[in-house]
């Protein structure tokens, strides 16, 4: 592949719902541009950016694939993004190296969830944007529909630059609103064709959009309009790249990416409307002089980059995904890793075709390629040199809220899971690995379910390692709502010296539930020696550890030992301690023992049509509602209290009741008393684990 300098690269994410066709709309592109010689299909599992096995086994994008191709002596860099909401963090990875995007609608599904979080999405990152119309073939689809759908949401700036011919139910061709002209496909050819009258009329409605965003772009215009003047093809061009540029109108187009219609407009309009990186402001920090650096996508700059995506394949190797910032990266360049403080040699330069790896001399400012092999790179880190230390904020990726327990069955495979979990989340960052020693148990964080479904998948099939999956262990606390007086004796004679303790101790509740225990001590007259008070508290440690209703740690209790005794031979320090220990246990059983479960603070923003169907699941799931604001744009964010253990599975049931539109995160609040029939059946499953350890 040549060598591109700046303004000769567009770097474009495409976006949009599952299945809404931005893989078929890859092979299209890539067909054209004469990367491949004829065009993969999802359902066969052989297209360029859906390389991975788990991929072609699901039939749906898993992670983010660069696909860059030549159009009209421009570098098209394509983003093609996964539209199941489980990959937000491919999203956003490719999103932090993108310059504009494409948001994919089908055609027949019409506007969906995925389309309007690549809305959002795309206005939160202030990305010019294009949105491509698929499967304008299909009898059931409606480019119409689509257009009406998204003015009604987004307004004006909705602009549509062409719009379908249909001739008995067939997609036959196109009208180019710009230039008032119809075309239509004769094979692989456009040929000239008449404007049908029925056509006529959404011509003359699109043209007056397209001349409205036109004229709002200058004085000098906006007076031309009112005049009733006209503007000439080229002034009308102009115009809208300013207007696309600074994401004042959004050009619609359309296509069919199987029968490859549509797609050379589209990569025209990609060429022609989108801004090449030389357009756009970048700034990093010079570690070296505490200034801001202007890096802007200047080739003349010192040299630097972030890596954005970081692959780690058993079959094609670990690939840092790069997008140069300034100046020009070449093969044999010394690079300095800030994050890790590591000065790495890059021993060649690629660009990535899905899985194909091509080798090019150098990489000019704004353009995207691949470094093998850097060993301490990870994503988000910045590549700069010694003498010229940069470094760039991190860009944000979404936090993971739902988590799972794992567990290795083969226990000689523990190494080998941990070693293959940790190259997955250096490719992924919302995969989180959670050791809760507390609760004696590995968690899996990530945004959905099955995300960590496909993760133990991969295991199985790239890493040759199994893990099984359930639910995780909640993190119950066990506390005491009365006081206790008791005594216990420690006494065990075998021969020699024996064992001996003996202690009186009175519990009650603390108040605090934070703190884990107070001991304190009131025995006069030496009834038990000073220097088996150490031993007493030990032995109050280690009782809090697991506790005697259901093997939770126990919290919030004070234990006052204030009388007791001891023999001058027999007693020792695992005397009174074990004595203390069963001392606790009768205690904390004779003063009212009640489980505490985990309240979390929970957030859920979802559209207001979906309010009150949220509430209801939030009270079903003994939640209470603390309140509900608008956010603006239609959405509302409703705030309640519920406990952790009913947030298990959450995210499928929002997804299932918002049709994808709702988000949530939550925090941990306090610990509150578990209702009557949750502790009896935590405490009935306590004790067949006992009983099921006992018969082993």
């Amino acid at each position: 592949m040549n060598v591109y300098t700046t303004d000769k690269i567009r770097n474009v994410v495409l976006l949009g719902h599952t299945g809404a066709g931005k893989t078929s709309l890859v092979e299209s592109m890539a067909y054209l541009a004469g990367i491949t010689s004829r065009m993969g299909k999802v359902d066969d599992g052989n297209t360029i950016s859906d390389y991975g096995k788990e991929e072609q086994k699901r039939k749906i994008s898993i992670g983010t694939s660069v696909v860059p191709l030549e159009w009209n002596g421009v570098k098209v860099n394509i983003l093609d993004t996964p539209g199941y909401f489980d990959f937000i963090g491919e999203v956003e990875q490719a999103i932090s190296a993108a310059d504009a995007a494409v948001i994919v609608v089908s055609g027949k599904a019409g506007v969906e969830a995925g389309t309007e979080r690549a809305w959002d999405l795309c206005e939160k990152y202030k990305l010019p944007r294009m949105i491509y119309v698929t499967g304008m073939d299909a009898d059931n689809a409606s480019f119409k529909n689509v257009v009406e759908t998204l003015t009604e949401m987004y307004g004006k700036k909705i602009a549509p630059f062409h719009f379908p011919i249909r001739e008995n139910e067939k997609f036959v061709g196109y009208i180019n609103i710009i230039s008032e002209t119809g075309n239509r496909w004769q094979g692989k050819e456009v040929v000239d064709m008449p404007i049908p009258d029925y056509s006529m009329e959404n011509l003359s409605l699109y043209k007056e959009t397209l001349m409205e965003a036109v004229a709002e772009t200058s004085e000098e215009f906006m007076d031309r309009y009112f005049s009733g003047d006209t503007f000439s093809e080229m002034e009308i061009r102009a115009a809208l790249r300013t207007n696309v540029i600074d994401c004042s109108i959004v050009p619609i187009s359309m296509g069919s990416n199987t029968l490859c219609q549509g797609t050379y407009t589209l990569l025209d309009d990609i060429v022609k409307y989108l801004p090449s990186p030389e357009n756009k402001e970048i700034a990093g920090f010079n570690m070296k002089t505490n200034e801001v650096f202007e890096a802007n996508y200047d080739f003349a700059k010192v040299k630097s980059a972030y890596v954005f995506k970081t692959i780690v394949d058993p079959f094609i190797g670990k690939y840092s995904l790069i997008k140069v910032c300034s100046g020009v990266f070449k093969a044999d360049d010394m690079i300095y890793n800030k994050d890790k403080d590591i000065e790495e040699k890059v021993s060649k330069l690629f660009v990535l075709q899905g899985n194909k790896a091509i080798e090019v001399p150098e990489l000019h400012a704004g353009d995207i390629g691949a470094i093998p092999k850097l060993t301490a790179a990870r994503t988000g880190n910045t590549l700069s040199t010694k003498a010229c230390i940069i470094e760039y904020g991190k860009f944000e990726i979404s936090k993971p809220y739902t988590f799972m327990r794992y567990k290795v069955p083969n226990k000689s495979n523990i190494d080998k899971v941990a070693q293959a979990l940790q190259k997955l989340t250096h490719e992924d960052q919302t995969l989180k690995i959670v050791n809760d020693t507390e609760n004696k148990q590995l968690l899996m964080y990530g945004i959905g379910e099955k995300q960590l479904e496909i993760i133990q998948s991969r295991l199985v099939n790239e890493y040759k390692c199994e893990i099984e999956l359930s639910k995780p262990k909640i993190a119950f606390k066990e506390t005491i709502k009365k006081n206790s007086d008791v005594e216990y004796k420690y006494k065990k004679q075998s021969g020699g010296h024996g064992q001996y303790g003996h202690v009186k101790m009175r519990f009650a509740p603390l108040g605090d539930t934070e703190q884990v225990y107070k001991f304190d001590q009131e025995v006069v007259g030496g009834a038990v020696p000073k220097n088996f008070f150490p031993a007493v508290e030990k032995g109050i440690q280690e009782a809090c550890e697991k506790g005697p209703l259901a093997a939770y740690p126990v919290v919030g209790i004070s234990a006052v030992l204030y009388d007791g005794s001891y023999h001058t031979v027999d007693s020792s320090e695992m005397a009174f301690k074990k004595a203390t220990v069963q001392a606790f246990k009768k205690g904390v059983m004779e003063a009212g023992p009640i489980l505490l479960e985990p309240i979390m603070s929970l957030k859920v923003v979802v559209p207001e049509q979906y309010t009150g169907d949220i509430m209801g699941d939030l009270n079903k799931r003994r939640g209470r509602v603390l309140g509900m604001n608008s956010i603006g744009k239609g959405k509302q964010l409703i705030e309640a209290d519920i406990p952790m253990m009913e947030l298990t599975g959450y995210c499928t049931i929002l997804r299932s009741m918002t049709g994808g539109r709702g988000d949530y995160s939550y925090e941990f609040a306090r610990y509150e008393q578990t209702p009557s029939d949750i502790q009896s059946a935590e405490v009935k499953a306590r004790a067949n684990k006992v009983a099921e350890d006992s018969e082993d």
